[in-house]
């Protein structure tokens, strides 16, 4: 053994250090200052193992042969054959090129939604859009699929989605001041582990503990128990899934029941409150939302939501909303209600009160605001307006031309030619997967730039071999963590893998604008270039120094300015009119009237219960249990899935879907068993895991598992939910995807299909066959 190397690097979910020894990693150390570090960590070896990587550039048979004229139903069935780098390149800028000339360059979709690196030099979809910004543009996507519904009620309601995205009020401010503390959905470490753009120190836990502490009366309000961790001793209220918003216009209808509503608030620092209270009171509709009402629809027991209700304004009070919640059929109402809710009890801009959202969503939400300007490469100047929602991408392909709303407005859908996906798998993260799969057979020309041999890859007409992080250097940093982090290469490229950058670069040379594109700069100018600027832009605004390029890039990381106990919408709480929102009335809108005169049914003019296309109150019979696909424990969405913590989190080789006691013995599960979960958009297989933990009529089946259909039937085996779940916006006004409103069927599976990853493996075999 000779010596070893200390790397310092970071990933979505933390920083550390890898060991290395004559090329190969040997180890994995945390970062010292981290509290809670992640055990994902330890899995990124895996990214060094070339089973399932891209290791050369490779081009679709029937494709290679006819071009745009191919048979697209081949895609993810005839072979790749290999080419060179060269050609590879000369392909990619001449269908660039071709479709712009022929059809214009909204006809490029630039999707490549992903996290495949934290890096924000190798950033994939920043540099895809940086370049083609420069041979004329294409069309993009706006909002994500973690949030697109809940930012766009926010920026409508609220004049920004800042309190969606990190700039709450931070949990410290709730350890210290609150006293009932109301979760709708999650504050669980299990996401907190990952942060977009790395993470240095995972502080969610930490700040959960003080709550505990302080001796909070805590309300979990989900279908699963551990949502929160046990040790907060928090009530559980297994509430029925796609329910929240009417459990928060009960409570909010029992305050303005009983005239314990704060009307000077409501005055003074909202509009359109007459119309929602108008809607509380049941003079709108004829119907009163109160714990009667609330109780009914969400399962719930209406003498705990009255009392509630009262101590809410009793009390120092704080309502908490994941990100979660928005993923669902209307899911703008769960986020408009809370802030409904907070408004009637008049606590909003109160240390500790109020309302707050996407706590430990993500690693950094709730936790420190940085205040520095985190390092970013520029996308440049869109020189097209062409987009869509970004759950929208099968109605885009399926039906071009065809009409959309967003955000009130009305667009066309763009006729797609050309997909070019950059480090990205929407075979994980959209929803439908097998509608997907049709609507994937209609561009002429599909392009995948990825380390991995994803289900998205599989089905490319033309893969270009991208090295992972650990095979390049790159820096870490974004607006909700307190450093900017060195990612320094680890080991040498994989086969014949090029880092991002590069790939780009030629591409742009061979469109002719590559010097427009780099610059001039090569890989460490311009990480040198992005921190300097974050570094200069800190001493100059905010008085704070850094360190020097140099001495940050030795010691591994830079601490950044940040603020702590921030109170969200203190100073317009106190002056309202100084302070005004960027709303239709500069104030919070509780009754809007730009929904008003829209008239969307499904998007009303102030909060409202409005049921969803699937729920369990419209189930068929008791067989129909309403899926939930929440995050996975031991991995970033399908990123390193045959890594040890997510083989940890399997069972069997495949997910596990967890349902409670009462439901597997109805439906005759044993637990440890295989089942089918199925409904009209698809089937999978999973191994069952019984629970109480779960509420009854609910299965939990994380996503990320990567998409293995076999057989002439398409039955997934390896436990991908997004085969089951519904490819339907949240409303006209958001968009967003509503994954997590699904009902499905769930039965004893008896046959043995073969392990799922094995049969991955011998699929990506054939594909790439010499």
């Amino acid at each position: 053994m000779g010596s070893v190397r200390r790397v310092p690097h970071c990933s979505h979910w933390g920083a550390y250090t890898i060991l290395v020894d004559d090329g190969r990693i040997v180890g994995v150390e945390p970062f010292a200052d981290d509290p809670s570090p992640s055990p994902i960590i330890h899995s990124i070896g895996e990214w060094a193992n070339p089973a399932r990587r891209v290791l050369r550039p490779m081009v679709r048979e029937g494709w290679l042969a006819k071009r745009e004229n191919s048979d697209r139903r081949g895609r993810g069935r005839e072979r790749f054959v290999p080419v060179s780098w060269e050609e590879a390149t000369a392909l990619v800028a001449g269908e660039i090129g071709r479709v712009a000339a022929s059809f214009g360059n909204a006809s490029i979709f630039a999707g490549s939604y992903g996290w495949t690196n934290s890096g924000r030099f190798h950033h994939a979809q920043s540099l895809l859009r940086r370049m083609l910004n420069l041979a004329g543009g294409y069309t993009g996507h706006v909002d994500t699929y973690s949030t697109a519904a809940g930012p766009v009620i926010l920026r409508h309601a609220l004049g920004s989605d800042v309190a969606c995205n990190g700039r709450s009020s931070t949990l410290d401010t709730i350890g210290e001041h609150t006293d009932t503390l109301v979760v709708f959905g999650a504050i669980a470490p299990r996401t907190a582990q990952i942060e977009s753009g790395g993470i240095a120190r995972h502080e969610v836990e930490g700040e959960l503990r003080r709550i505990a502490a302080r001796g909070t009366r805590i309300v979990l309000v989900s279908p699963v128990r551990d949502d929160l961790p046990r040790w907060m001793g928090a009530e559980w209220w297994p509430i029925r899934p796609n329910t929240d918003t009417a459990l928060m216009l009960g409570l909010a209808g029992e305050i303005v029941a009983a005239g314990r509503h704060d009307r000077d608030f409501l005055d003074r620092c909202t509009s359109g409150a007459d119309v929602f209270l108008r809607y509380l009171d049941g003079s709108a509709d004829g119907v009163r939302k109160d714990a009667a009402w609330a109780a009914g629809i969400t399962g719930l027991d209406a003498a705990a939501i009255a009392a509630l209700a009262r101590r809410l304004v009793e009390t120092r009070s704080m309502v908490t909303v994941s990100w979660s919640l928005q993923r669902a059929h209307h899911g703008e109402q769960p986020f408009w209600a809370a802030l409904g809710l907070a408004a009637v009890t008049g606590q909003i801009g109160l240390p500790g009160g109020g309302v707050g959202y996407g706590y430990a969503s993500l690693g950094g939400v709730g936790t420190a605001i940085n205040l520095a300007l985190p390092p970013a490469m520029s996308q440049l100047r869109k020189p097209i307006d062409s987009f869509i929602p970004v759950a929208r991408i099968a109605d885009m392909l399926l039906h071009p031309g065809a009409a959309f709303s967003y955000e009130g407005k009305v667009r066309a859908y763009p006729d797609i030619r050309l997909v070019y996906w950059a480090g990205g798998n929407p075979y994980h993260h959209h929803q439908d997967l097998n509608r997907l799969a049709e609507a994937w057979t209609r561009p002429e020309t599909i392009i995948v730039q990825d380390p991995m041999f994803t289900a998205t890859a599989q089905r490319a007409d033309i893969v270009l071999p991208a090295t992972t992080s650990i095979e390049r250097n790159d820096l870490a940093g974004n607006k909700r963590t307190d450093m900017i982090l060195a990612m320094a290469k680890a080991i040498e490229p994989l086969g014949e893998s090029r880092s991002d950058f590069d790939i780009f670069s030629a591409i742009a040379g061979e469109l002719g604008v590559g010097e427009a594109f780099t610059e001039g700069r090569d890989e460490m100018g311009w990480i040198r270039h992005l921190y300097e600027t974050s570094r200069k832009d800190a001493a100059a605004r905010l008085g704070f120094e850094m360190p020097a390029f140099e001495a940050f890039w030795e010691a591994g990381h830079a601490r950044c300015p940040v603020r702590t106990e921030h109170t969200y919408l203190a100073r317009f709480r106190e002056r309202p009119e100084e302070h005004r929102l960027n709303t239709e009335s500069g104030r919070i809108v509780l009754g809007s009237a730009l929904l008003a005169g829209l008239g969307y049914e499904d998007c009303r003019a102030h909060p409202a219960w409005i049921e969803p296309v699937e729920w369990l109150g419209a189930a068929r019979d008791a067989g129909q249990l309403h899926l939930i696909s929440r995050q996975p424990e031991g991995r970033l969405h399908s990123q390193l899935e045959t890594g040890a913590a997510s083989r940890a989190a399997k069972r069997g080789g495949r997910e596990q879907a967890r349902l409670n006691p009462a439901d597997a013995a109805a439906l005759g599960i044993a637990d440890g068993e295989t089942v089918r979960m199925w409904n009209e958009r698809g089937a999978c297989l999973a191994t069952a895991t019984v629970s109480d933990a779960v509420r009854q009529g609910v299965v939990v089946l994380p996503t990320g598992a990567w998409f293995t259909p076999v057989g002439n039937t398409g039955l997934e085996v390896a436990g991908n939910p997004n085969v089951l779940t519904i490819d339907l916006g949240t409303s006209q006004f958001g968009q967003g995807c509503s994954a997590h409103t699904c009902l499905v069927r769930v039965e004893p599976y008896a046959d043995n299909p073969g392990d799922a990853f094995e049969i991955y493996q011998e699929k990506l075999a054939e594909l790439t066959a010499a």
